[in-house]
């Protein structure tokens, strides 16, 4: 049952339609992932479902009672208050409405009071607010002007859960947050019980939250069952029969166009009907709102870097007594694609700044490569005059900026990154966070460098600036430090990752996160497993028992389950493989959203079937 629905619905700026005639609806317990390009209006559609904007035309309908939260990107949090006071603006109504009771005010309906606090919960909000607090792992005393973005975005999360909402609303939820508060936010959302929409460009994050995604594209809203993998092989199908329908279309317009242009004796036997039909074909092709252009990227590395970027033997670093780095040892080559990885205020630049010669080390020793050219992108877009055009940000003084050996007009050169050769002249501060974002990747390619430093690249850019930003970075023959918490992005990119471990220690490890996850994971289980042989209780005969270093013999069982084990990861590999062929073909998404559903949820359970096998082998061979 939908809980809040859109009827043609319309909403422009200017002349661009941000919805046009878009038809949407949010059934009980759903949780929808709501993507598209930046500018194309989610923030926008949430803020009208949220009931802060109106539509220019179309229906807004929602259930009777229904109570909604909406939590913007960056909420508006009173610093001067307690983390307590603000989370407790949840339940402000359940607040006003026992002090009206307490008060016995004589004018007031108590009757009409008593009911309404029973039937909000409103006699135990403090209870609510303290167990929303602990949940998030929040202190309630500390005030809000002092925490960092990302636990300002959870006392705001705080406030939205804590008053019980029907329908929760997030934008950009996982903006600020480091890897482990990501995971933690996944948990809570799974967890909750109303009907959920949100916009992210987090891949990993909709995979693992989202059970429907709806795209916004070109005005409209389309609807796809499954996660954002099973959306992406969908939309594949989708815009390949489209492109197929639209060259058959035009094909057949240019036909009409010659014979509507044919001799006077071929006019004089012209259908009418057909002249009408033409002239309903142009009006389609008119009003057709084709797919946007996709951002080119490309980059000069200019000279090669030598062999080694930077050697590092030792290093410890401190701020008064506080231990940032300590004792970090590594080595980075030239082509190496490093992702650093620690939760917000590790140290993670400091680390950066270190291994790039840029700040000194307290003790140990930094040997620096030669011939490091070093171009940086910045998460705040601080670099960025905000009264400057775009074009003299790009190439200041000069209409032509030199890409390799390419020479290029920086209107054209803008254009690779979507902005229109009318908004050349247009300052910064006219832009959006996403729009922004896209600047300075565009400056930061127009200038030669061997060592790019990306910090958080991914806020505000849409998943496919994302996707062709990761096949250029995969392509460069640079060296890449990359600062995310997405992921899905770390994963496509990095070939190796230093992540914080505690206590001011940083490892260093090869592959991508999940390759880092594994070895941990099996690093700790080693380590849990040999604890207790490492420091065994005396027995209390009086003469120890010699220790026999020797491996138990398995049971009949086990030895059996060993045994099947191998057969069964062949058999479950070998379904995984025609499931994949599935899901890259365009057969299944003819068979209905059912099927669709069913094929994506099984490749997941082989992935987690296949994982458990390999440990209990692994456990198996271990005896």
């Amino acid at each position: 049952m939908a809980v809040l629905s859109l009827t043609n619905a319309h909403l422009a700026f200017g002349h661009v339609a941000l919805l046009d005639g878009a038809n949407f609806s949010l059934e009980t317990g759903e949780r929808v992932g709501l993507i598209g390009r930046n500018g194309t209006g989610k923030s926008s559609l949430l803020k009208i479902l949220a009931g802060l904007e109106k539509l220019d035309d179309g229906l807004l309908q929602q259930q009777q009672g229904l109570t909604n939260v909406y939590v913007p990107q960056e909420p508006q949090l009173r610093g001067d208050a307690t983390i307590f006071d603000v989370v407790s603006e949840g339940v402000a109504e359940a607040k006003a409405l026992r002090e009206r009771y307490e008060r016995h005010d004589e004018n007031d309906d108590l009757a009409w009071v008593q009911e309404r606090i029973e039937h909000i919960g409103a006699w135990n909000w403090e209870q609510r607010v303290d167990e929303t607090l602990h949940r998030l792992g929040l202190e309630g005393s500390r005030l809000v002007g002092s925490l960092s973005g990302g636990l300002k975005k959870r006392v705001a999360l705080g406030r939205a859960l804590v008053a019980q909402p029907d329908v929760l609303l997030l934008d950009e939820p996982t903006n600020h947050l480091d890897l482990d508060a990501i995971a933690w936010l996944e948990g809570l959302l799974n967890d909750f019980k109303g009907s959920l929409l949100l916009i992210t460009h987090d891949r990993q994050f909709l995979d693992n939250v989202a059970n429907r995604i709806v795209e916004l594209d070109r005005g409209q809203l389309r609807g796809y069952p499954g996660n954002y993998a099973a959306f992406q092989a969908a939309k594949a199908y989708e815009l390949e029969n489209e492109a197929l329908a639209n060259a058959r279309f035009d094909k057949l317009l240019a036909q009409e166009e010659v014979w509507i242009r044919k001799g006077v004796e071929a006019r004089r036997t012209r259908s009418v009907a057909r002249v009408q039909r033409l002239q309903e074909m142009r009006l389609q092709h008119a009003a057709r709102r084709d797919v946007q252009g996709k951002v080119r990227l490309d980059i000069d590395t200019g000279g090669s870097s030598g062999k080694i970027v930077a050697e590092l033997e030792d290093v410890s670093k401190s701020y008064g007594d506080r231990a940032i780095v300590r004792g970090f040892t590594g080595t980075i080559l030239r082509g190496d694609k490093v992702g650093l990885i620690g939760p917000n205020g590790a140290g993670k630049t400091t680390l950066l700044k270190m291994i790039l010669g840029e700040l000194a080390p307290d003790s140990g020793s930094v040997r620096l490569g030669s011939r490091m050219t070093v171009a940086y992108f910045d998460q705040m877009r601080d670099t960025l005059n905000l009264d400057a055009t775009l074009a003299d940000t790009i190439s200041p003084g000069s209409e032509w900026i030199e890409i390799g050996t390419q020479k290029k007009h920086v209107k054209s050169y803008l254009g690779d990154f979507l902005f229109s050769p009318a908004r050349a002249n247009s300052p910064v501060r006219t832009l959006s966070g996403g729009e922004r974002n896209r600047l300075l990747l565009a400056r930061l390619f127009a200038r030669p460098a061997n060592v790019l430093v990306l910090d958080e690249p991914t806020n505000d850019l849409d998943i496919e600036t994302l996707e062709l930003l990761e096949e250029l970075l995969a392509e460069y023959d640079g060296t890449v430090f990359l600062v995310s918490h997405d992921r899905r992005f770390l994963d496509n990119v990095v070939t190796s990752t230093i992540v914080y471990e505690g206590d001011a220690r940083w490892r260093e490890y090869e592959g991508s996160v999940e390759d880092w996850l594994t070895q941990s994971k099996r690093a700790a289980t080693l380590q849990a497993q040999a604890a207790p042989k490492a420091a065994p209780t005396p027995p209390p005969a009086p003469e120890p028992a010699p220790v026999v270093a020797t491996k138990r013999k398995l049971s009949y069982k086990e030895q059996r389950e060993l045994d099947e084990i191998p057969k069964l990861i062949a058999a479950l590999e070998a379904e995984q493989t025609q499931l994949n062929a599935l899901l890259n073909g365009t057969e299944l998404y003819t068979q209905g959203a059912k099927r669709i559903a069913e094929v994506t949820e099984r490749a997941g359970e082989i992935d987690a079937e296949l994982l458990g096998l390999m440990e209990r082998w692994e456990e198996l061979e271990a005896k």
